[in-house]
């Protein structure tokens, strides 16, 4: 009785609201003050470099193109409001626009901000900031008390947040970052140094170009007097000269010309050749290590000699397992607890990841594996059907094997010393079985002949059958099996 008094005494409800982890900023400035500026990101990465553009751009577009679903509880709803506001966020995007912005913001700041704007308490548009234009405003903890949206450095809006909740009408899309409590690393910082390497040499070649494709050198001036003695140039002659070389050897349509020095001039080169720099080299290893930075399979972006898959489709297949997928599910969560229970608390969204066109080769793969397991009577049809995303049948729940089969340790069939084999088959089945196909031992009451049944002749139809009794030999026997009273009948 005094354990049921202490379960009696128990308060019912004990709900306890805890802080989130305490953080310390220890910054005299604004917090969003970092030293990764988005604007040189989105610059110099983005739309200054090919490969930065077409990492983002694969990734992005990829993810935004996945078709998504309703549900509400486990019913896939064909329309609802939720649906037309994913297919057409705001007046000025489309569905696949929206999403591809907020991809990319994502993978260029690490950031990405959605706000919505809500008509009669349930959301009707949707629309992004720029990564650069938030300020989150810390807390004591990890959740932020708010963001401010600033333009040309004024405040325009605040937007606070549930500090125990962190609901607010922002919602903070991010990366995770080791050192940041409030905002996220972005694939294009860890990649930062191969890009400046990649722009370089790039630049550099450019330079070359323009300087007659050819490294820096010196013009050597060694004039003498009638005495023999060393000469200087004056002011004029040297402008002269060096106006002469441009004209007549710099510029792309100069390059490869021979070099014509009158008097007593010598040239001395002051640089090493783009073969000992090996820039092309550098060039493709930087372009490397920046695919790898955002999850690009390297040949996708044309690298040459980085075969790394057997071919683009697996590479694309791969991109899409390996790096889009897993981008566009956290997304997907982040709508469900944001978004999904402003229509209701039983609704969600979900990504059709078996409507993307690379995923052909899995699902083929998944299709080969599921039928060879139903062919060697591993599963059965309905569970094969259950894993290809199919509706049961009747009678799919029986698991078959093929006819010519024999249990391990059984009866040989004898192909030598001049027996047929069609006999040696029919003399197997007049032996009896050593045991079920279970491992369970056959009654010894029961006489030889006693097997599986391939016809309606079955020990359930037979008259001495009851409730899983012979009563004639007085031995327990399964209902689909028959011996050779049958057959004494035939």
């Amino acid at each position: 009785m005094a354990i049921l008094d202490f379960f009696r005494k128990a308060p019912l409800n004990t709900f306890e609201l805890k802080d989130a982890p305490r953080v310390h900023v220890q910054q005299t400035t604004p917090y969003h003050n970092r030293s990764d500026n988005f604007k040189s990101y989105a610059k110099e990465g983005y739309q200054q470099n090919a490969i930065v553009y077409r990492c983002v751009n694969e990734i992005a577009q990829g993810a935004a193109s996945i078709d998504f679903k309703v549900f509400q509880g486990d019913i896939e709803l064909e329309r609802h409001p939720l649906i037309d506001l994913l297919k057409r966020p705001n007046p000025l995007q489309a569905g696949n626009e929206y999403f591809q912005s907020l991809y990319s913001f994502l993978l260029l700041s690490g950031n990405s901000y959605a706000i919505n704007s809500t008509a009669g308490g349930v959301p009707s548009e949707l629309h992004l900031l720029r990564p650069d234009r938030v300020e989150i405003i810390p807390s004591n903890n990890a959740i932020p008390k708010g963001y401010n949206y600033k333009l040309n450095g004024k405040v325009v809006n605040t937007y606070e947040a549930d500090p125990f909740t962190g609901q607010s009408d922002v919602k903070h899309f991010k990366f995770w970052n080791p050192l940041d409590d409030y905002l996220g690393l972005s694939p294009l910082m860890a990649a930062s140094i191969d890009v400046d390497q990649h722009n370089l040499i790039a630049k550099h070649n450019i330079a070359l170009l323009v300087n007659g494709a050819r490294p820096s050198g010196a013009v050597v001036f060694k004039p003498q007097d009638t005495s023999g003695n060393a000469m200087m140039l004056s002011d004029i002659q040297r402008k002269q000269i060096q106006d002469d070389l441009n004209r007549r050897m710099s510029g792309t349509n100069n390059s490869g010309k021979p070099m014509l020095l009158e008097g007593d001039f010598d040239w001395k080169e002051m640089g090493m050749s783009p073969r000992d720099m090996d820039f092309l080299q550098n060039k493709h290893m930087a372009a490397k290590d920046i695919a790898l930075c955002f999850g690009i399979p390297s040949q996708l972006i044309g690298i040459p000699d980085s075969q790394t898959y057997a071919n683009v489709q697996e590479a694309r297949l791969a991109l899409y397992e390996e790096t889009i997928i897993p981008l566009a599910m956290r997304v997907c969560s982040d709508l469900n607890e944001w978004l999904a229970p402003s229509f209701g608390d039983d609704i969600k969204i979900q990504y059709d990841i078996d409507s993307i066109p690379a995923m052909t080769e899995r699902r083929r793969r998944v299709y080969e594996n599921v039928t060879s397991a139903v062919r060697e009577g591993i599963i059965s049809r309905n569970e094969a059907r259950e894993r290809l995303g199919l509706s049961p049948i009747d009678g799919g729940d029986e698991v078959f094997i093929a006819a010519n089969l024999f249990p391990l340790g059984g009866v040989e069939v004898a192909q030598d010393e001049g027996i047929d084999a069609e006999d040696a088959g029919k003399s197997a089945y007049d032996q009896k079985l050593d045991e079920y196909p279970d491992g369970s031992p056959v009654p010894d009451g029961l006489p030889n002949a006693y097997r599986l049944s391939e016809n309606n002749k079955l020990c359930s139809n037979c008259s001495y059958y009851e409730k899983g009794q012979c009563t004639r030999f007085n031995a327990a026997v399964k209902a689909k099996y028959v011996c050779n009273a049958w057959k004494a009948n035939e």
